[in-house]
């Protein structure tokens, strides 16, 4: 089964490393935060990316 990722809107800051880490996975909304857009296909990618994340917005279920 595939882990479910979402992004805690209150904590991004828009930085952008999940966007140019992962862009098949996450995108930018018009308020400059990050959001999910795509299918998690490669977890272990997604989990560093969340790992790299400077206020731990990215949460992985």
């Amino acid at each position: 089964m595939a882990k479910k990722v979402k992004v805690n809107l209150d904590a991004c800051i828009g930085c952008g490393v999940c966007v140019s880490s992962a862009p098949d996975v996450f995108a930018f909304t018009d308020d400059g935060k990050s959001e999910v857009v795509g299918e998690v296909t490669d977890e272990a990618a997604i989990e560093d990316v969340a790992a790299s994340c400077p206020v731990a917005a990215i949460e992985i279920e």
